[in-house]
């Protein structure tokens, strides 16, 4: 009896639907007949179907389930995934790449002028600012003037005139006394940068490089599209000339818009006037500040200065004798770098490496290059410029070796204790003034 209920019992459990596997986990439910047994309250065991939606409980459409006992059991529809975007539409999407090649690179290469790179990087000069900018191009004019003044044994007497045109927009003229400039040389001095004088000289001067006039009237120009203007004399019984130039930023050339000869009641001189974008400001740092400033460092000039507000300023002079000139100076070996060191000897005059040391160096005597030439096992007969790169190097390793006695103090012009003590009483409202240098 008991194996015919055992095995009526299996039978029963192989006719039985087995239970479905759930679509999402691949699972299949614990119980029979796709139903799991949990219990509910005491005692009680309650069938539910797993995969029926609740009672009111949306379906995979979205829609309600349908609730009570006559309602239809719908089968749950699986969520529709979106359709991938595949590999080849993203390609097709994509641009194509161009590839360069050597020859298309080299017909693109073409060299850079030095005012259009300045152009570009305009702050490298100080003029990344509108306020900064106005104090840069008022300071490159004025050092200018002081230093032609002073070269050619002129007492400076500067009018410095700034006139807002706009809110953002000013006139800047500034007129010295000084000797003024040939008329063939006034358009490269003020449209073409790196051009002066003083740049291959090692001497105290306010200006060396020759860029500083030349890039303010550059941004002039960038800013405002207007020239400019250059009036200069060299002696009373020569004319005066006028100039309008702009620079041509893609050659570093000057570009002439106006050449002619023209009335001005100075004697001798130069003014430069140009029309720029900045902002005026006062206190520390501003245009005001730096012209206080220069009239305290330089007591031999006069300077009037016409701000665009505010009261006028004026300084007479302080003394009648100008600040002694300034000397020039060999570089000092141990300032030097190797690549100038191979230039220096590329370059001599000196027939032996001893006397070339002792020529183109500051504090270099005979029995110091000696020494430099036994440190760095050379002769000092040697010529210089038939040394190698490696024997060159050896003599730059060599000097530091040496004892060389420091630059002289000499080249350095001091103001003066004296002077500026003066200047400070003119100037500042104080209790107590000292000064040294």
């Amino acid at each position: 009896m008991a194996k015919k209920e055992r095995a009526a019992k299996a039978t029963a459990d192989q006719r039985r639907p087995k239970a479905q596997a759930n679509p999402h986990t691949g699972r299949r439910p614990k119980g029979r007949g796709g139903t799991a047994a949990r219990t509910a309250g005491k005692g009680k065991v309650v069938q539910m179907d797993l995969f029926r939606p609740a009672k009111g409980a949306p379906d995979a459409g979205g829609k309600a389930a349908a609730s009570g006992p006559d309602a239809a059991e719908a089968p749950a529809s699986d969520p529709v995934p979106s359709p991938p975007v595949g590999a080849a539409v993203a390609r097709a999407a994509a641009p194509a790449r161009r590839r360069e090649t050597a020859e298309s690179l080299g017909r693109r290469q073409r060299e850079i002028s030095v005012a259009e790179f300045f152009q570009k990087n305009r702050h490298l000069l100080g003029f990344d600012n509108p306020a900064k900018a106005l104090l840069t191009a008022t300071k490159e004019a004025v050092d200018n003037s002081l230093d032609a003044c002073e070269e050619a044994g002129i007492l400076p007497a500067l009018e410095i005139v700034i006139e807002e045109l706009a809110e953002d927009r000013f006139r800047l003229a500034i007129t010295d006394n000084g000797p003024g400039i040939v008329r063939n040389q006034i358009p490269r001095v003020f449209g073409k940068l790196l051009y002066g004088s003083k740049f291959h000289t090692m001497k105290q001067s306010r200006g060396q490089q020759g860029i500083g006039i030349s890039a303010a009237g550059m941004y002039a120009q960038l800013t405002t599209g207007q020239p400019v203007r250059i009036t200069s004399r060299t002696g009373k019984k020569k004319p005066a000339h006028f100039f309008e130039i702009q620079i041509d930023t893609a050659k570093n050339e000057p570009k002439v818009l106006t050449d002619r000869e023209s009335e001005w009641d100075r004697d001798h001189g130069t003014r430069v006037e140009m029309e720029l974008a900045g902002t005026y400001k006062k206190g520390r740092r501003s245009v005001d500040d730096y012209i206080m400033q220069s009239a305290l460092a330089n007591p031999h000039a006069t300077v009037h200065y016409k701000p665009p507000k505010g009261d006028e300023f004026q300084r007479e002079r302080l003394t009648q004798e100008l600040p002694r000139e300034p000397l020039a100076i060999k570089p000092h070996p141990y300032g030097v770098e190797l690549g100038i060191l191979i230039a220096m000897l590329g370059d001599t005059k000196g027939r032996t490496l001893k006397t070339a040391l002792q020529s183109d160096f500051s504090r270099v005597s005979a029995k110091v290059a000696e020494e430099i030439c036994r440190a760095a096992g050379l002769s000092p007969e040697a010529k210089p410029r038939s040394l190698g790169v490696q024997q060159i190097e050896a003599l730059f390793r060599a000097i530091p070796k040496v004892k060389v006695m420091a630059p002289p103090s000499n080249v350095i012009v001091p103001v003066g204790e004296a002077l500026i003590l003066e200047g400070l009483k003119q100037m500042v409202k104080a209790d107590f003034y000292t000064a040294t240098t």
